[in-house]
């Protein structure tokens, strides 16, 4: 039974069941750059967030080095996957980086909004599934550089990537 997105402000996207408990999915199609919603919640900081989670779980958006959005739906449900069809851009707003067709899964590449010592285990089933999903510096270098190409990569993230690479050079 599909459980349409109450927030009338997002009228392409829905919450449905899916193979990661609930995630989004296209209520119609979606143009590639189309805009699928944006992120909001309380900003909170990491000790905030290790609190949270110790206690009822978290699903943080990090956006800086020590600052997150502690997500609301219907952000909260969006999952993660190896091969994404969005991408977040300004922080906080989720666009599609391809056509997304009407009752497709929308997810968005974690490793893109992190850069801590967290992890999680993939279960995308992608042939390009890394399995693991870590922070941005640990993504195999064609991946970093499409990425990066794409402009879906926490501001943030971009300033320690140059940072290092000009410390390389």
């Amino acid at each position: 039974m599909k459980v349409q997105n109450l927030n009338p402000t997002y009228p392409n996207i829905y919450i449905d069941k899916c193979s990661f408990g609930r995630g989004i999915f296209a209520a119609q199609n979606i143009s590639k750059g189309e805009v699928i919603l944006i992120f909001t919640g309380k900003i909170i900081n990491v000790d905030e967030v290790i609190a949270k989670e110790e206690k009822e779980g978290a699903n943080p958006l990090q956006i800086d080095t020590n600052l997150y959005i502690d997500l609301e739906e219907p952000g909260v449900f969006i999952n993660h996957h190896c091969d994404p069809n969005a991408g977040i851009v300004n922080t906080n707003v989720l666009v599609a980086l391809m056509n997304i067709y009407k009752s497709d899964e929308i997810f968005c590449d974690y490793s893109t909004t992190m850069s801590d010592t967290w992890t999680m285990e993939c279960g995308c089933s992608s042939s390009n599934c890394r399995k693991i999903i870590k922070d941005f510096h640990y993504l195999p270098t064609n991946v970093k550089e499409k990425y990066l190409k794409l402009g879906i990569v926490q501001d943030f993230i971009v300033r320690e990537h140059n940072r290092h690479t000009d410390e390389l050079s």
